[in-house]
């Protein structure tokens, strides 16, 4: 079967507006109407992959849809290859920190900046810095361990009132 201009622009924008396993169906579907030969002819006219053609046969025959596994993707955290960093960091940052002194909310501020902390690791710790993440990622974790790199500021007295003076409108 002969494949025109427009039959071929429409599969492949079709199979690229779809993802998952409902572009291996449609692409499993289109392969089943080519007939014989129909997976070497869309893998020459409209760059489909044989594998995935394949893939998406056997999803149709079977009724069973493939895991793509995306979640499994990626860069895996640094919390997975060195599994005692968080508590290292609550072990450094500890001594280092305050709740607000006013006691408006429960936060806790700590002195460390996470370039510190990232040095302190190293030091007291011994890790190797090609294995610790970088000050952001340090600075993430801080943040999701419920520590915030600020100043902390002393709580001061409220402000003597002026006494009258014979001038001021009372």
């Amino acid at each position: 079967m002969e494949l025109t201009e427009g039959l071929k622009s429409l599969f492949i924008d079709t199979a690229k507006t779809l993802k998952g396993s409902a572009r291996r169906l449609f692409m499993a579907h289109t392969v089943a109407e080519l007939g014989t030969g129909g997976q070497r002819l869309a893998e020459r006219e409209l760059g489909w992959n044989r594998e995935t053609i394949r893939k998406g046969t056997r999803e149709r025959t079977t009724g069973v849809l493939s895991e793509d596994a995306l979640h499994r993707r990626g860069r895996k955290p640094a919390e997975d290859r060195l599994p005692h960093l968080l508590t290292d960091i609550k072990a450094i940052v500890d001594g280092q920190s305050q709740t607000d002194p006013q006691f408006r909310n429960n936060r806790l501020y700590t002195r460390l900046t996470p370039g510190e902390v990232h040095r302190q690791l190293i030091a007291q710790k011994g890790y190797v810095t090609a294995e610790l993440p970088c000050e952001e990622g340090i600075r993430q974790r801080l943040n999701r361990m419920g520590y915030h790199p600020k100043r902390v500021k002393k709580s001061l007295p409220k402000k003597r009132l002026l006494k009258p003076t014979p001038f001021s409108s009372d």
